[in-house]
C-alpha cells in the first residue's frame, strides 16, 4: 500500500477503535460480574470482526477506488502510459480494466495523432508554395520552410506573433483583414525586393472554418511565379520579335514588287536588281522559317537523337572545307587543330550543324585579313570543340544573352550578314542534347572563344 492508504486505512482504523471504547465506557458500568465479562469478550469480538470487515472493505472498495482516480487523475493531465491495479474483485476489477482500456485508447490515439501532426508538418515544411496559419485572434500559428526561405528570419520571430506584427506587406495584412471580415478567399500579389532579383509572388488569403461554420482563422498561401514570369516576358520578347523579322523581308518583298507592277522599268537591270532583292529577302525568310521550325524541334521533349559512334575527322570533314571556301572570300586565314584519333557517340548530322553554325558565326563577324581556328581535343574524358576567332568580340555583360532567340549584339550588323538570330539558340539546345555544355569567352573588337565540351558517350 502507499503512503496514502496506509494514512487513510490508519484513520479508519482509530475511528473504530474510537467508538468501540467509547461503547465499552458506556456499557460496562451498567453490568457486573460474569455479564461483564460476557460484553468485554462481545465488543472485543465485534472490534476484531470490524476490523476484518474494514480492511476487506478498504482493499477491495476503497483502495481501487482511489487507485482509480489517482489514474484518472493523470489520464487528465495527459499521461497515458498511467494503469490501474486490475486485481481486485469482480465489480472494481471491471472499472480498472474499463479505465485501462481508456488508457490504451488514449495512448493510441496521441500516438496516432502525433504521427499525422508529424506527418503533416513534414508534408507543410516540403511544399513548394510558402504557408501561414493564422488564429482568429490574429496570431500567426505556423509557417513553413518554404516561408522562411521567401520571406527571411526564423520561425520564432513568425510564431505567436501578431500577424500585421511581422508582414511589412500591406497587400498582405490587408488581404487578411477582408478574408476575416468577408469570410471569403482574397488572392492578389506583391512583389519582393531580394539581392539578387525581383521575386513576383501571388498569394491567397482563405479563411478557415471548424465543423460547425464558426470561423477560426485564415490561412495565408504565397506561390512564388518569378519564373512563370520570366516564361511570359520571353514569350512576348519572342513574338514581339519574329513579327519584327518577319516584316522587314515582307515589306521589301511587297515594295519591291509593287514597284515592278505599277512602273514600266524600261531598264532591264534595274528590274533584274529588284527582281533579285525580292528573291534575296524571300531567301532570308525562308532561313528564318527554317531555323523556328529546327529550333521548335529541338525543344520539344520527344526529339529523337540518332546515336552512333562518330570519328572526329568525319564530324568536321567537309564542314572545313565549306569554312575555308567562306573564309578566302574574305581573306581570313582559317586553320584547324585536331587531335588524332578522337572519337564519340552521338547524331552526326546535329554536331555538324554546331561546328557549321560557330564556324559561320565566326567568318562573318570577322573583318578582312581575320583569323578564324578550329580546334578539337580531348581531355578528362570529354571532347572540346573550340572555335576562336578575332573580329568584332562581343561585350562581357551581353555574354550570358547571346545564346537568347534572336538576341543580337549588333543588329544591324547581324541581319547584313544573313544571321536569323536563331543559330547560337539551336546550338545551344543540341549541345544540351547530347548531356554537353557551351561557354564563351570574349572581349570587344579583340575576338571570341566559343568552347563546346561533350561527353565521349551520353546516356
Amino acid at each position: 500500500m502507499g503512503k496514502t492508504n496506509v494514512r487513510s486505512f490508519v484513520a479508519y482504523t482509530i475511528i473504530i477503535t474510537c467508538i468501540f471504547l467509547l461503547m465499552s465506557v458506556l456499557l460496562l458500568p451498567l453490568v457486573e460480574g460474569s455479564d461483564r465479562v460476557v460484553v468485554i469478550l462481545i465488543l472485543v469480538g465485534s472490534y476484531f470482526v470490524f476490523c476484518v470487515i474494514l480492511y476487506q472493505l478498504f482493499i477491495n472498495y476503497i483502495k481501487p477506488v482511489k487507485s482509480a482516480t489517482k489514474v484518472m487523475d493523470e489520464l487528465v493531465k495527459g499521461n497515458y502510459q498511467v494503469r490501474a491495479y486490475e486485481d481486485y474483485n469482480r465489480d472494481v476489477g471491471t472499472l480498472a480494466n474499463s479505465i485501462n482500456q481508456l488508457a490504451r485508447n488514449l495512448q493510441d490515439l496521441n500516438r496516432l495523432e502525433k504521427l499525422q501532426g508529424r506527418q503533416l508538418r513534414t508534408v507543410i515544411d516540403n511544399m513548394e508554395s510558402a504557408v501561414m496559419l493564422i488564429d482568429e485572434q490574429g496570431y500567426v500559428n505556423l509557417v513553413n520552410r518554404k516561408f522562411i526561405e521567401l520571406f527571411g528570419r526564423t520561425e520564432s520571430a513568425y510564431n505567436r506573433k501578431l500577424y500585421y506584427d511581422v508582414m511589412e506587406q500591406e497587400k498582405v495584412y490587408l488581404a487578411v483583414q477582408e478574408a476575416f471580415l468577408y469570410e471569403q478567399k482574397i488572392k492578389d500579389a506583391i512583389m519582393l525586393e531580394a539581392i539578387e532579383e525581383k521575386r513576383y509572388i501571388e498569394f491567397v488569403g482563405a479563411p478557415i472554418f471548424n465543423e460547425v461554420k464558426d470561423l477560426r482563422g485564415v490561412v495565408l498561401v504565397f506561390h512564388d511565379i518569378t519564373d512563370l514570369k520570366k516564361v511570359e516576358q520571353m514569350r512576348k520578347d519572342f513574338v514581339a520579335n519574329v513579327s519584327h523579322e518577319l516584316k522587314t523581308p515582307i515589306t521589301s518583298i511587297k515594295g519591291f514588287a509593287e514597284t515592278i507592277l505599277d512602273e514600266e522599268m524600261e531598264d532591264p537591270s534595274i528590274q533584274k536588281k529588284f527582281i533579285q532583292i525580292i528573291y534575296n529577302e524571300s531567301a532570308r525568310l525562308q532561313a528564318l522559317v527554317h531555323d523556328l521550325l529546327e529550333l521548335s524541334k529541338l525543344e520539344k521533349e520527344e526529339l529523337q537523337l540518332k546515336i552512333k559512334k562518330i570519328p572526329i575527322t568525319e564530324l568536321v570533314e567537309g564542314i572545313t572545307e565549306l569554312a575555308e571556301s567562306q573564309a578566302v572570300k574574305k581573306s581570313i586565314t582559317f586553320s584547324t587543330n585536331i587531335e588524332e584519333g578522337i572519337t564519340l557517340f552521338g547524331d552526326s548530322e546535329r554536331l555538324k550543324q554546331v561546328i557549321a553554325n560557330l564556324l559561320y558565326n565566326a567568318i562573318n563577324y570577322t573583318p578582312n585579313e581575320g583569323k578564324v581556328i578550329l580546334t578539337v581535343k580531348q581531355q578528362d574524358g570529354r571532347v572540346e570543340i573550340s572555335v576562336a576567332d578575332n573580329g568584332i568580340g562581343i561585350p562581357k555583360e551581353q555574354c550570358s544573352r547571346i545564346f537568347e532567340r534572336f538576341y543580337r549584339v549588333d543588329p544591324a550588323r547581324s541581319r547584313n550578314t544573313g544571321g536569323t538570330g536563331l543559330g547560337l539558340a539551336i546550338v545551344k539546345h543540341i549541345v544540351e542534347a547530347h548531356d554537353g555544355s557551351i561557354q564563351v569567352e570574349s572581349e570587344l573588337n579583340k575576338g571570341s572563344t566559343f568552347t563546346v565540351l561533350l561527353p565521349t558517350s551520353i546516356t
